[in-house]
């Protein structure tokens, strides 16, 4: 009787330990985007950059309710992004994304970015801003990840322009929540490459000059400004 129960215990054992690692697999391996908010302070396992789901109706991706920007784009326009670390400049690939492209000058031009914050810095990974949520709140709350941060957007959404160009360091592209056609201001910088993310999000330009700035960023620091040049 005590072997036979001793067997019993072991067996237990061995079933709530295989239970508690597969546990631990799935929150490791988990296929839902974790807030955007939340990444900030540095995940174990980075997560895709998409933008947090707002509860959007579904007739909020119909084919007659993307932007389409009225932006002339010649080719020629750069961005001068001021930053509290430092100046980068962006390239545009507008033969790729057109309209992404053309609704970022658009959204430059109007001052839309001034005083945004960077809301998600995952070193190795990418620096997210865009949010105008954050726009009025101190450093210290977007750290602490203050209620809303990274929901926010320009007020509608673009159909996505997925295309060939890859995600390498100083890749410029558009983060999304989970439906393709969802972007609206909140942009990425690749901090190193990342072909996971090659096909899955629109790639709109890279960064020219100013990389080492990109790299010192951190979370809370501010976009003072971002000018198109042409």
């Amino acid at each position: 009787m005590i072997r036979g129960t001793a067997v019993w215990r072991v067996a237990l054992f061995g079933l709530l330990a295989a239970m508690m690692a597969l546990a631990l697999l799935a929150s490791g391996c988990s296929s839902e985007p974790a807030e955007p908010g939340s990444a900030a302070g540095g995940d174990a396992a980075p997560s895709d950059p998409e933008t947090a789901d707002d509860g959007d109706p579904a007739n909020a991706y119909e084919e007659d309710t993307m932007h389409v920007s009225t932006v002339e784009v010649t080719g020629t326009e750069r961005a001068v992004m001021v930053t509290s670390k430092g100046t980068v400049t962006l390239e545009f690939y507008p033969e790729d994304a057109p309209n992404h492209v053309a609704s970022f000058i658009e959204l430059a031009d109007a001052g839309f970015y001034n005083g945004i914050k960077f809301h998600r810095v995952i070193p190795g990974f990418v620096a997210q801003g865009g949010d105008p949520i954050t726009r009025d709140l101190t450093p210290e709350q977007v750290v602490a990840g203050a209620p809303g941060v990274g929901t926010g957007g320009p007020g509608w959404q673009q159909k996505a322009e997925f295309n060939s160009r890859k995600h390498e360091t100083g890749t410029l592209a558009m983060a999304r929540s989970q439906h393709p056609d969802s972007a609206g201001s909140q942009f990425y910088i690749c901090l190193a490459p990342q072909p996971s993310l090659d096909g899955q999000y629109t790639v709109f330009g890279k960064v020219v000059e100013g990389m080492e700035v990109v790299t010192a960023l951190t979370v809370g620091d501010t976009i003072e400004s971002v000018t198109i040049t042409r």
